[in-house]
């Protein structure tokens, strides 16, 4: 249970922090472009879609894009729930930054972000139409609209964590800062259950069937007796039973269709692999 005064005390301590906010129309290119304008304006975190994101990190939050309606998603966004505004506000304070990015489809929508985390007013608003080309928001709404992919300002490692089940993809882009400096930001791609498609997911027998594939692919495997999916909301488990061929070196061909499963699937799904079990019992003879 928290003490009203303890959330007062919280909020007033956070006023110190400036704020930079990022405004645009759903699906324009906030995300896409939040890690640049953070860069440039000296903002140490991002808060946006209901996330503080702080480096390659999401240090705090729960994603709105996890929910499975548009109104939960909005309420997300804003903070209605105060156990989700108090754990962002917290970690705020603990971490002493200085100088954070809002992201919102409006000013409206800021003022409700910032009030509920205790935050002061805008330091200073940014349009992302002024910021953006007419070209790369044609583009941004484009894909929005017929593929109902997001961009979320965290590394895809950071997102899966997050995301576990969702479809997840890269995207990498070149940017420099306002020291010329080259550097290549990496931010994740997802598509939500409330897109436009409906909901996504990838059947077990689907998975279970690449999995075979992937471990006739490592040499010394001669069959595969089962794989075996079981998913949790923090990732999947993947469970495969193997009869390894004569004279093979029984622990190196595990481990390498260990290896091999996780970075395959992951890479082919999106999902999230929490633990790969690789189980020999047998061993063929010809």
């Amino acid at each position: 249970m928290v003490l009203p005064g303890k959330e007062i005390a919280a909020a007033s301590d956070l006023r110190s922090i400036e704020v930079i906010a990022l405004v645009g129309p759903s699906g324009t290119g906030k995300s896409h472009h939040a890690m640049w304008v953070a860069q440039e304006h000296g903002c140490q975190a991002i808060i946006d879609d209901g996330l503080l994101i702080s480096g390659s990190r999401i240090v705090a939050g729960r994603s709105a894009k996890r929910e499975e309606t548009k109104t939960a998603a909005v309420r997300r966004a804003v903070f209605t729930s105060p156990g989700h505004a108090l754990e962002v506000r917290s970690a705020l304070e603990d971490l002493g930054f200085r100088r954070v990015l809002v992201l919102g489809t409006s000013a409206s929508m800021i003022q409700r972000i910032i009030s509920r985390l205790g935050l002061t007013k805008p330091l200073l608003a940014l349009d992302i139409r002024e910021l953006a080309s007419e070209e790369e928001v044609r583009e941004a709404l484009w894909r929005r609209r017929q593929e109902g992919k997001h961009v979320i300002p965290a590394p895809t490692f950071e997102v899966k964590k997050t995301f576990s089940g969702y479809l997840v993809d890269p995207l990498q882009i070149f940017m420099k800062s306002r020291e010329k400096k080259a550097t290549i930001l990496e931010r994740s791609v997802v598509r939500p259950t409330y897109s436009y498609f409906g909901n996504f997911y990838i059947a077990d027998n689907v998975v279970m069937q690449m999995a075979t594939r992937i471990c006739h692919e490592v040499e010394g495997v001669k069959r595969v007796l089962k794989a075996l999916v079981l998913t949790t909301s923090e990732g999947a488990i993947l469970e495969v039973e193997l009869v390894l061929s004569y004279g093979t070196q029984v622990f190196s061909v595990m481990s390498e269709v260990q290896a091999k499963l996780k970075q395959r699937l992951e890479y082919l799904t999106g999902i999230y692999l929490l633990n790969v079990d690789v189980i020999t019992k047998k061993i063929g003879i010809d």
